[in-house]
């Protein structure tokens, strides 16, 4: 007699580590091919302890690491604490039938690879690493950036051009995992993150619009309220001149393609729009159909014509604003990167150093083979 069970086949359930810190669309990426290779995806999130210890200083705390992975929309679950070198004992704890990794080599402190166990296991894959971001890189951009870029001088909203050029790019490294080649972004990949579900005649639009820059905890807070407010949650993503505008100093660190990518990965959006004008326009709020437009406990800057960008819709009376409850914001970020300079440039230096002999060695067994 049968019990009904026959033909169900048990769901594959995938494992990905790491230390997602500064979690940026590179990271995001490779959760959404992992999570492809299965049904379920469980993620294991690196104490700072382990980090400290193996490769260096995270910017973030392991609080917020975890905070961030479980806001990636990929990610059925996040185990905390998870172990630096990852071994078949932790796979099987967590029911996984492998491990997906990129195609770049991360070191222990000893510098061998953090995944030799499970590869010797048979139960490791791999997945393609995106190119054109690292945190490393993402560090470096920072580290051009000295202090006193991030005080405004007699020009109000003044850019050093000489750092400006750098924002997108760390021309420092040479590593062939660290070192950066410029992103390009493709409508393949945009499409690859988007959800691709339009909102239903009866859902209310909640519409909101920023620089998104260095995708972080503050926002995600943020659009997690902002979601509240409505069932369809579309943000708005300034060009780059725009954000130099309001911003000033050197910002924004990730251009505008990278902040779509990373906005696109949190699971409280459902679409972007991309080059969002800062004025939010009667036309605009029509084409969206928005119901409420909605912006941080933030300062407004008024636009180039003298006006407020939200005099519309306070003016229909669909304008919110809400507080995050979060004190963590991009300035607050770089202000971390800076004020540990040395402690960053040893760690990106120590990273490099292991990934150059590492490769040396590749190539070297290669030609001798």
């Amino acid at each position: 007699m049968s019990n009904g069970t026959e033909g169900v086949r048990k769901p594959v359930k995938v494992w990905c580590d790491g230390c997602y810190d500064m979690v940026h669309f590179g990271h995001a990426n490779q959760l959404r091919q992992a999570k492809a290779m299965g049904d379920y995806l469980i993620v294991g999130v690196h104490t700072d302890e382990e980090i400290i210890a193996h490769k260096g200083p995270p910017v973030f705390n392991q609080e917020e690491r975890y905070k961030m992975v479980r806001a990636i929309k990929w990610v059925d679950e996040v185990v905390e604490g998870a172990p630096y070198i990852t071994s078949v004992e932790t796979l099987d704890k967590y029911d996984c039938q492998f491990c997906v990794h990129g195609d770049d080599l991360t070191m222990d402190s000893t510098g061998q690879d953090t995944y030799r166990y499970v590869k010797q296991g048979g139960r490791y894959r791999e997945c393609k690493r995106t190119a054109g971001v690292s945190t490393t890189d993402l560090v470096g951009r920072m580290l051009l950036m000295t202090k006193q870029h991030h005080n405004l001088g007699a020009q109000e909203y003044g850019v050093d051009r000489e750092h400006a050029g750098n924002i997108s790019k760390d021309p420092t490294t040479h590593s062939p995992w660290t070192g950066i080649s410029q992103f390009l972004p493709t409508t393949q990949k945009i499409i690859q993150f988007s959800e691709g579900k339009e909102p239903k005649p009866t859902d209310r639009i909640v519409y909101t619009a920023g620089a998104f820059d260095l995708f972080h905890i503050g926002y995600i807070d943020f659009l997690e309220k902002a979601k509240e407010q409505g069932d369809y949650l579309i943000v708005g993503l300034h060009t780059d001149p725009v954000v130099n505008r309001y911003k000033g100093y050197n910002y924004p660190i990730m251009n505008l393609h990278e902040r779509v990518l990373s906005v696109l990965a949190c699971k409280y959006v459902n679409e972007v729009v991309i080059g969002a004008p800062y004025y939010v326009s009667k036309d605009l709020m029509e084409h969206f159909k928005v119901s409420v437009v909605v912006h941080g406990k933030t300062n407004i800057m008024d636009d180039l014509d003298g006006r407020s960008p939200y005099e519309e819709p306070i003016k229909q009376k669909k304008f919110v604003q809400i507080d995050s409850g979060s004190s963590v914001t991009t300035h607050e970020i770089v202000t971390r990167i800076i004020n540990n300079r040395l402690q960053f440039q040893e760690r990106n230096a120590k990273k490099e150093a292991k990934e150059l002999a590492a490769y040396d060695a590749f190539q070297k067994t290669r030609q001798e083979e």
